[in-house]
C-alpha cells in the first residue's frame, strides 16, 4: 500500500520488495516512492540512499542474492534506502529533471534524515540518477549531504554514439509530445538496444541459444537480468525533451550551461566529499567521469 497524496507518509509495512525485505511506504511524493532496507549488523552513522535512471527500474540494485549491491551494503552494516521513481503515466506529461532534482529528490533526502535521525546522508546516483543528485547537490549548496558517489554518470556526448543517434537535426524532440505524455519505455528500450544493435540483436541471443544447446546455461542469471532489462519505465516527455536537448543536442552538462529554475548548475560547486565510478568503456558515453575540479 502507497498512499495517494501528493506529499505524504503512507502506513510502513514490511514486504519483499526485489530480493531483501524494505519497509514499503515511508514516503511517496507522485510517482516516487521510498524504500528502506534494514540491515541487522548496522554500525556506520551515515545512511546511504540510492537513486537510479528514469528509464530503468532501480531492481538492478538488488537483483538477486549473491549479485547485489544492497545485499553488500547491508552486510557493510549500513542502513540503506532506495528512491523508486516509479512508472509515468499520462498525468506526468510536464514533470522535467528540475522537478526530480529539486523536488523529488530533496524531499526524498528529508526522509531520509527523518527516519534514519541521522544529520546527513550519503548520496548514491547511477546513470541518470548521478545527474539529478548532482543537480540537485550543485544548486543546494548547504544540502544535508556528507558524501556523493556519482556512478558511471552521462556527462560529456561529444562524438559519442548517442550524439550521432539523437544529437542530430533531424531528432526532433517537439515531435513525439503530439501524441502522448511518455515516450513509451519500448520506445526507450528499442533506443537503447541500437546503440549496440549487433551485441543487442544477435550477440546475446546467440549465445543464450548456444549455452542453453551445450548445457551450462544459467538460468537463475539470466532470467532476472533479462527481467530487468525488458522493464523500461516510460520517459516523462518533459524530462525527455530536457536530457535530449541538453545532453546529446547541445552537450550542457560539459558546457556549464544548464540552468535549473534560474540556478546554475555546476558539479564543481558542490561541497561534498565525491568518489566517481566510471569504467574505461561506460556505455555509449567516451568519457562518463564529470570533470570536477577539488572545491577551493
Amino acid at each position: 500500500m502507497v498512499a495517494d497524496e501528493r506529499d505524504g507518509r503512507a502506513a510502513v509495512r514490511t514486504l519483499e520488495v526485489h530480493q531483501h525485505p524494505a519497509d514499503h511506504g515511508l514516503w511517496t511524493y507522485r510517482k516516487t516512492t521510498l524504500y528502506r532496507y534494514r540491515s541487522s549488523r548496522r554500525r556506520h552513522p551515515v545512511p546511504v540512499l540510492l537513486t537510479f535512471a528514469l528509464i530503468n527500474r532501480p531492481d538492478i540494485f538488488d537483483l538477486r542474492p549473491g549479485n547485489s549491491f544492497v545485499e553488500f551494503l547491508l552486510d557493510e552494516g549500513y542502513d540503506v534506502f532506495l528512491v523508486d521513481w516509479g512508472y509515468a503515466d499520462e498525468g506526468d506529461a510536464e514533470t522535467g529533471l528540475d522537478d526530480f532534482a529539486l523536488e523529488h529528490i530533496p524531499r526524498a533526502v528529508r526522509e531520509v534524515r527523518r527516519a534514519s535521525g541521522a544529520e546527513e546522508i550519503t548520496l548514491i546516483g547511477w546513470c541518470i540518477g548521478a545527474v539529478l543528485t548532482g543537480m540537485y547537490l550543485s544548486v543546494t549548496l548547504d544540502a544535508p549531504v556528507r558524501n556523493w558517489i556519482p556512478l558511471t554518470m552521462p556527462f560529456d556526448a561529444a562524438n559519442t554514439t548517442c550524439e550521432s543517434l539523437l544529437g542530430n537535426d533531424e531528432v526532433d524532440t517537439d515531435w513525439p509530445g503530439q501524441y502522448g505524455a511518455f515516450l513509451p519505455g519500448s520506445s526507450v528500450d528499442t533506443v537503447n538496444k541500437l546503440l549496440k544493435p549487433a551485441p543487442n540483436y544477435v550477440g546475446t541471443p546467440l549465445r543464450l541459444f548456444r549455452q542453453v544447446q551445450d548445457g551450462t546455461a544459467d538460468r537463475s542469471s539470466y532470467q532476472p537480468m533479462a527481467r530487468w532489462v525488458a522493464d523500461t519505465p516510460n520517459f516523462p516527455m518533459r524530462a525527455f525533451r530536457q536530457w535530449v536537448t541538453w545532453v546529446y543536442k547541445e552537450n550542457r552538462l560539459a558546457r556549464g550551461r544548464v540552468r535549473l529554475r534560474g540556478q546554475k548548475v555546476d558539479f564543481a560547486a558542490s561541497r561534498q566529499s565525491i568518489l566517481v565510478v566510471t569504467a574505461d568503456s561506460a556505455g555509449p558515453f567516451g568519457v562518463a567521469a564529470p570533470r570536477l575540479r577539488t572545491p577551493e
